[in-house]
């Protein structure tokens, strides 16, 4: 079992207590109204006794929406079903001791937790998470604290955050080069909340009438230290990003800049702008001033290149009067590996194992893990990528269900993977999700080296709220 491990910091968002009033207001009136039409429905005759009081009813209201605290969650459960391609590169080189069943199951739990208390111009927000895995491996915990950070907001125009914070720069849905001090996302579920950055930010907002309605400054502070951002470059190293946002002819741009001494220095820019009712497009450019990249050749060599790397995606998001929603992003990762670059890592991989079945040495094979953790495993390391997703909502007259299909290509090698999904919720604060994705690919491409053919999932999620 893994060790127990926190990052602490702290921080907290900024909330619109309007706005929060008005969502529990129909929140609760979406609970009463319904209750008192079946009561009045039942008792026709009688419809005097079941008149309600509306000043009884906004005290209600105003006593939760008052309230200065929240604290809720969600407890999950995620059996899974993974095939193994016993013959693909990252197969070979995560079992080649150690080969388990095929397929095999694996079950995840994960409680996440957040909470959040305002009062007046201060605020503060945390949110945890707790993942217990089992597998063919044994059992495997791990805790993180994703997000804890604090919040004035003095007047209008200024906030103030420190702790860890997810800052969300970039447009893009399933990738965001722009995004120079978030983790980056799972292409796959890109939704899916990230573990945050130990951060110090100040907001100056200001409203305009005319072309320009609004500008944002953002300022950042990142120390990286021994217990604080190890993993975001050189430790013992103060660094400096910013990021411009102007609403200009109803047309969301950014600029963006990080510096400092653990990371190069990067330049970034977005934009997203809404060409009819139903059509969004967005896009995002990035350059990344001597990137250094670590190459292993066929034989196993190893080798640092240092270039500038140019990354951009262009995307499009569409609603159908049906309301299907599309998603189509093209994505180029500057800093990725090219088609010659993949080839020879699964060169090295296919004879390192030869090598290990021949003579019993598995020195390749055990660097190959390590590399298949670290630039080689990263979800997309290649360069050119297409990423298609329709979903549609409730279809058929299905409340609350929403079936969609997922398609992530390697433009390069025309590897890819495809992911049909079923989502529903049954009853309050329970979601169900199954998918079931399948990776297709020749020998040599990305998506046909990788450690599956394909995976079985039914995630059941429950939230709550205290």
């Amino acid at each position: 079992m893994k060790y127990l491990h926190w990052n602490f910091s702290v921080r907290s968002r900024p909330s619109d207590k309007r706005c929060a009033r008005f969502i529990r207001q129909l929140v609760l009136l979406s609970v009463l109204l319904p209750a008192s039409n079946l009561l009045s429905q039942e008792q026709p005759q009688d419809k005097d006794r079941f008149e309600i009081d509306l000043s009884e009813l906004q005290k209600e209201v105003d006593k939760v929406a008052d309230k200065p605290y929240s604290l809720g969650g969600f407890a999950e459960f995620q059996p899974t079903l993974l095939g193994i391609d016993r013959d693909s590169a990252a197969s070979r080189a995560r079992f080649y001791r150690s080969q388990p069943d095929n397929p095999f199951d694996q079950y995840n739990f994960r409680l996440r937790l957040q909470g959040s208390y305002k009062k007046d111009w201060f605020s503060m927000f945390f949110k945890t998470d707790t993942h217990v895995r089992n597998d063919f491996e044994g059992w495997d915990e791990d805790t993180t604290l994703f997000e804890a950070y604090a919040s004035a907001k003095p007047n209008s125009s200024f906030i103030f955050e420190a702790g860890k914070k997810v800052m969300k720069w970039g447009k893009g849905y399933a990738w965001n080069p722009v995004s120079f001090i978030d983790r980056p996302k799972n292409p796959e579920d890109p939704e899916e909340a990230l573990e945050g950055t130990t951060v110090a930010t100040a907001d100056y907002i200001r409203s305009f009438d005319g072309p320009l309605k609004t500008l944002t400054l953002t300022t950042a502070l990142i120390p990286v230290y021994k217990y604080v951002n190890a993993k975001f470059g050189e430790p013992r190293r103060t660094n400096f990003a910013a990021k411009l946002y102007l609403l200009l002819y109803d047309t969301d741009l950014d600029l963006m800049v990080l510096t400092g001494s653990s990371r190069t220095t990067r330049y970034g820019f977005d934009f997203s702008k809404n060409l009819t009712t139903n059509l969004e497009m967005h896009g995002e450019f990035a350059v990344v001033n001597n990137l250094d990249k670590m190459v292993i050749n066929a034989s196993g060599q190893g080798f640092k290149t240092q270039s500038d790397a140019l990354s951009q995606l262009i995307g499009l998001r569409y609603l159908s009067e049906r309301e299907t929603t599309y998603i189509l992003e093209y994505y180029h990762n500057g800093a990725g590996y090219s088609r010659s670059q993949i080839k020879d890592f699964i060169t090295f991989v296919d004879r390192s194992y030869r090598t290990f079945q021949n003579t019993g040495n598995d020195s390749g094979l055990a660097r190959a893990a390590g590399l298949l953790d670290g630039p080689y495993g990263q979800p997309n390391f290649g360069r050119h990528y297409l990423y298609f997703r329709a979903s549609q909502k409730e279809p058929f007259d299905i409340l609350y269900f929403t079936p969609a299909v997922t398609s992530i290509m390697n433009l390069t090698d025309a590897s890819l993977t495809v992911i049909p999904e079923l989502a529903y919720s049954p009853m309050t604060n329970l979601e169900l999700r199954f998918r079931t994705p399948v990776l297709l690919g020749k020998n040599g491409t990305e998506y046909g080296e990788k450690q599956n053919d394909y995976r079985v999932e039914l995630r059941m999620r429950y939230h709550f709220q205290f």
